[in-house]
């Protein structure tokens, strides 16, 4: 391992060239790799060459929705090699394998005093960009990380021996850890998880640490077969069973004290809010596109059953989540279990288009400039 690092190093730190491809959004379904200049750094920044970038749900909400302008380069589960330094950075250096986040908070505006830091007006504004309006990046060669981001925390070291596909797991495992804390899961409660994907199946991989019982549901066997090897060993397979029925037996006829609704979409909160107990939360982690729906508003009151959502990273539990991600993998949390397909960038078309219609055999994909950098 420590040989195949060194080789992706060698080559990224060799000379930067004029132009990368990248793959480009320039509207809505409209996915192009393109040949397009590499970003220019300024002092306090960072240009990162991409080892690896997951494909995101919200990353696909963006292509399918138009919610955002083209032309952008998207991507922001990444990780990477340092391979240039802007004036002023002291606290890097060429050469350093490293994590990205696209955003940061500030940390004294009225929202992080208030623990909502995803409502920071400064968090909410984009620091990495690959070309045109910041937007993550990293589905390209290259990325420009931006001064706020580098003096806020928002690079990661990466700890020898741990490749950058597991290091790629930071963010969204962050996302994952702080949705988990927000329901103060005790020993004797009992999780219904809805959604076996890969944000789903880390849900309950963090809850069931807590000593939690914790029920899983999906469509697809495959998928509770990847969840089992986490520790998942409660599955209900929706494609079969009456989910809310089989929580209710699990439960003594009670319900779940908490359900994660891991799944985009609003079919499914009904089913989440039929399947707590009274008293019990109901959190909504992939309803990341505003709309309508409907809610009984008794089971809110008269049942006191709590709605809530939870959105993004915090980093206030950064240091928890490197330690899951980086010392987990030497302990046996390998993330990389979850990855069920990697794409050469120039075929990241076809990787979005297998990511935006998941099946039994579709779990995290994967875009690496260089196919086979991420393992290393």
């Amino acid at each position: 391992m420590a040989t195949q690092t060194s080789n992706f190093q060698s080559k990224a730190e060799s000379k930067i060239p004029a132009t990368m491809r990248a793959v480009v959004y320039r509207g809505i379904n409209d996915m192009r790799v393109e040949t397009v200049p590499v970003p220019k750094i300024g002092p306090g920044e960072l240009l990162v060459k991409v080892a690896t970038c997951g494909v995101c749900g919200t990353d696909l909400k963006k292509i399918h929705t138009g919610s955002h302008s083209a032309p952008r380069i998207f991507g922001h589960e990444m990780s990477g090699v340092i391979v240039e330094t802007g004036d002023g950075v002291d606290r890097y250096e060429v050469g350093e394998r490293v994590v990205v986040h696209h955003h940061v908070p500030c940390g004294e505006c009225y929202y992080c005093r208030k623990q909502t830091p995803t409502q920071c007006p400064l968090y909410k504004k984009v620091g990495v960009t690959a070309g045109f309006e910041p937007s993550g990046g990293g589905f390209a060669e290259y990325i420009r990380v931006m001064r706020w981001i580098v003096e806020g925390r928002g690079v990661v070291r990466i700890p020898e021996g741990v490749p950058f596909e597991q290091a790629a797991f930071v963010e969204p495992l962050n996302t994952v850890l702080k949705g988990v804390k927000l329901l103060n899961l005790v020993a004797d409660d009992t999780v219904l998880v809805i959604g076996q994907g890969p944000i789903g199946l880390m849900h309950a991989a963090l809850a069931v640490r807590t000593g939690a019982k914790v029920l899983t549901s999906d469509l697809y066997a495959e998928r509770h077969a990847i969840a089992a090897r986490f520790g998942l060993t409660h599955p209900i397979h929706a494609g079969s069973e009456d989910v809310v029925k089989r929580v209710f037996e699990e439960t003594d006829g009670r319900g779940a004290d908490a359900v994660i609704l891991a799944v985009g979409g609003n079919s499914l909160i009904k089913t989440a809010m039929d399947a707590v107990r009274p008293g019990g939360k109901v959190m909504l982690f992939a309803q990341t596109q505003h709309g309508e729906t409907s809610i009984d508003p008794g089971a809110v009151c008269m049942d006191e059953k709590t709605l809530m959502g939870s959105y993004s990273s915090s980093f206030e539990i950064l240091d928890e989540v490197t330690d899951l991600v980086f010392g987990g993998y030497r302990k046996g949390f390998d993330l990389t279990q979850l990855i069920s397909h990697r794409f050469a960038l120039e075929d990241a078309v076809e990787a979005i288009a297998i990511a935006s219609h998941p099946g039994p055999a579709s779990m995290k994909i994967m875009i690496e400039p260089v196919l086979g950098a991420g393992a290393e």
